[in-house]
């Protein structure tokens, strides 16, 4: 049976592309238009797997993404780092100089602005999703508009890029989760690194009490990320992600940490693929 996988956006966009990647495999695709409802596919069971963006090395982390994972009982089973390349793509048989505008998402324009400054004849046009500006210029088959988007937006659309790899900053990587309603089943001497959450009391030291254990367990600490809870102001929830190298150092700071913290909760155990 074939994996459904839910994405962001639509067929030819960056979800789609880490689809495509870390499956190896003809994969069904459930295409939303948000995160929650692409939270909703996995609930509902339309889809089994999702691809969901976490952060990037630029922009930062998507908070909203964590407390979706977290509110709803969702399970981190993998991740997928990949490099963000922008590329100016047309109806074949146009050049720079036939270009008139171009369409893409705001972040994607940003992040080509030291290019497009050089041609400012053209006018930039701020739209929803970057592979969905691919395929209206093909659905109207629209002359003299690019689109800014992924190598797999131009062959799905029949798009000829002009101009490739235009992002300024060319060592831009998003990281992104795979997600699911159940548990990673992966053998235990498989799993490297965890995503946990917990929340701590509000006395001088509690957060670095914690570092030190993980440290005494032998775990490294890749990222944390402090959200606020809501309910009670100026409290915070750790959302914390480790690596380590023998799975028991990681079983013993779980143990541990379920004392110390306050509603300790592993929001995912999984491979860490060397990037």
């Amino acid at each position: 049976m074939k994996n459904k996988i839910a994405i962001q956006g639509i067929k030819g966009s960056f979800h789609h592309q880490v689809a495509m990647d870390y499956f190896q495999e003809d994969v069904q695709i459930d295409e939303c238009l948000s995160f929650n409802s692409l939270v909703d596919s996995l609930l509902s069971d339309k889809s089994n797997l999702a691809v969901m963006a976490i952060e990037n090395s630029i922009a930062g982390s998507i908070i909203p993404n964590y407390a979706l994972i977290d509110k709803n009982n969702l399970h981190i089973i993998g991740e997928y780092y990949l490099d963000i390349i922008q590329n100016l793509m047309t109806l074949k048989g146009q050049n720079l100089q036939d270009i008139q505008e171009v369409h893409s998402h705001p972040m994607a324009l940003l992040q080509c602005m030291d290019f497009l400054k050089n041609h400012p004849h053209i006018k930039l046009v701020e739209d929803n999703d970057t592979a969905e500006t691919a395929r209206r210029i093909h659905q109207n088959q629209q002359k003299n508009i690019a689109a800014i988007a992924s190598k797999v937006a131009a062959e799905l659309y029949d798009l000829e890029i002009i101009a490739p790899e235009i992002q300024t900053i060319n060592n831009n990587k998003t990281r992104f989760f795979i997600i699911s309603k159940e548990k990673n089943n992966s053998p235990k001497n498989e799993i490297n690194k965890a995503s946990i959450k917990f929340e701590l009391d509000d006395t001088p030291g509690s957060l670095a009490t914690i570092l030190n254990v993980m440290t005494n367990c032998k775990l490294n600490l890749t990222k944390i990320q402090s959200i606020p809870i809501i309910e009670t102001p100026f409290q915070y929830s750790f959302f914390v992600d480790v690596v380590f190298e023998k799975y028991k150092h990681y079983e013993k700071a779980v143990k541990i940490l379920e004392i110390m913290t306050n509603h300790f909760k592993v929001l995912g155990e999984y491979e860490n693929k060397k990037q």
